[in-house]
């Protein structure tokens, strides 16, 4: 593979590429979007699938840890659920103005001469939204997001065909470092679920526990906020040219975002 590490960055600095989750690891979790998700999650359940009312939350979290979402597991158990409905239904009605700009987190973010790149669980629609909102929809090379971890989910004939691929399964990392095209030793990965970055760890990533003052044992490093990544990371900068190098990136406007949507890996 071309990996980063041939690109023109200073072999001194550990790192080629950074990829970051996003819900909860680029905006703060006060933010409520989680529990509003969680919120619509057992609406859908109700509402869409005839569960009861009293028994949606634990169903979500039973569903959530055993197959990694509750679309994975509806999926997986015979219900004919719609990704694209799903998404909509759950997404749709998220308070997205709770979300603010963060001119602080972006000016953080061009510094950065590596490649970066998101990896969300999440649909290519929630993705755009939250970076608008966040005004970084040009700090990022490429999005790979739920469309690219499962391609073939609208051609199935049943539910359980293409089983949905999702963080923190292995398939899931495999298919991220394959599209992204990094050396996994010299990429680092930020997510703020244990889970995920257990998973990335075992890929053979460097990584950042996001939202924790103290490292799990499988987080190199970890951090409040990654506002703080200079901070707690400063070898990120290390030969790379400091905060002048921003203008190095490639700046995009806003109606160039699907660009950076990676494209569907062909039988991924």
């Amino acid at each position: 593979m071309d990996f980063c590490s041939k690109s023109v960055l200073d072999s001194s600095s550990p790192f080629d590429c950074l990829i970051f989750d996003l819900d909860d690891t680029l905006y703060p979790a006060k933010t409520g979007i989680a529990q509003a998700c969680k919120k619509n999650i057992d609406d859908f359940l109700v509402e869409k699938c005839g569960f009861a009312e009293n028994k949606a939350s634990s169903l979500r979290v039973g569903l959530f840890k055993k197959y990694g979402s509750s679309l994975a597991g509806l999926r997986a158990l015979g219900y004919d659920v719609d990704a694209d409905d799903y998404h909509s239904f759950v997404h749709g009605r998220l308070p997205y103005d709770q979300i603010k700009p963060d001119s602080q987190l972006r000016n953080l973010l061009q510094s950065i001469p590596q490649r970066k790149v998101i990896f969300t669980n999440s649909d290519k629609n929630h993705a755009a939204k939250v970076l608008d909102r966040l005004g970084l929809v040009d700090c990022f090379d490429q999005i790979i997001c739920f469309e690219t971890m499962n391609p073939n989910i609208s051609k199935s004939s049943r539910p359980d065909e293409f089983p949905v691929v999702l963080k923190p399964s292995m398939d899931a990392m495999k298919i991220a470092l394959d599209v992204a095209d990094v050396d996994p030793h010299r990429t680092l990965f930020l997510d703020d679920n244990i889970r995920n970055v257990a998973a990335g760890k075992a890929m053979g990533l460097r990584t950042v526990l996001v939202g924790k003052a103290v490292k799990s044992k499988e987080s190199d490093y970890a951090m409040e906020s990654v506002n703080t990544l200079a901070q707690v990371i400063p070898e990120i900068w290390v030969g790379a040219g400091g905060a002048d190098s921003g203008n190095k990136r490639i700046s995009r406007t806003r109606s160039e975002i699907d660009s950076i949507f990676t494209p569907t890996p062909v039988g991924a």
